[in-house]
């Protein structure tokens, strides 16, 4: 779920890049976009430390 969530994330800021370059016309700020960006680092973090703490807990350690 949560690295779902940070690909549609990391998608949005992907098409607001390639629209300012490409079209000129990008549809975030640069606090918008970085604040987008670091919600999508954040989300992907958070899913990775899930995915660790499952496989920790179903070898048993």
């Amino acid at each position: 779920m949560f690295l779902a969530a940070s690909a549609i994330v990391f998608g949005i800021y992907f098409a607001n890049v390639a629209l300012g370059a490409f079209a000129g016309t990008a549809f975030l700020s640069d606090i918008g976009e970085m604040l987008v960006l670091f919600a999508a680092a954040m989300l992907f973090v958070v899913a990775i430390l899930k995915k660790e703490a499952d496989r920790k807990n179903k070898n048993g350690s």
